[in-house]
């Protein structure tokens, strides 16, 4: 690729972090189906409280009626449920059922196979650090988008 940055060229570096992630996520998915429905399986079991289908649009970044759509589908394929909120019985929930649970675990499996795959090539200590960091960025990055969320609200 011409647009990346050499080794220790460090113009420009940081510039290539948005679309490579882009790239990851749309490369290491088994299709565009299989990518949405990881995502959405994802949002839900990563939720410390309970995910509406509002909050699912909101870490997606799509508007409600597209993660409506996707969260209904991922229901009639039996991987949510919809549940009475605990915390406001007016309100509707969702749940991972026992088969979306069984998804993410294939999905997580995919991804792996394909980490260690692209990764081949790699010295065992570069792999195992580069995970760390990616899975860090990605904590960090949750609290950051929950923190921004609260600081729009005002809470």
């Amino acid at each position: 690729m011409s647009d990346s940055p050499r080794p220790g060229d460090d113009e420009g570096l940081l510039d290539q972090v948005g679309p490579a992630l882009s790239r990851l996520r749309r490369r290491t998915a088994g299709g565009r189906g299989d990518l949405t429905r990881n995502l959405v399986l994802n949002v839900v079991h990563d939720d410390p409280g309970e995910m509406t289908v509002g909050g699912v649009a909101a870490e997606m970044g799509v508007a409600q009626p597209v993660a409506s759509r996707t969260v209904a589908a991922c229901i009639a394929d039996g991987l949510l449920r919809r549940a009475v909120s605990q915390e406001d019985g007016r309100r509707t929930v969702l749940e991972l059922t026992e088969a979306g649970e069984t998804e993410r675990g294939r999905f997580a499996s995919e991804q792996r196979e394909a980490f260690e795959s692209i990764t081949a090539g790699w010295t065992g200590a570069d792999r195992d650090q580069f995970a760390r960091y990616l899975i860090r960025y990605s904590q960090d990055s949750s609290d950051w988008s929950r923190g921004k969320g609260r600081r729009a609200t005002g809470s």
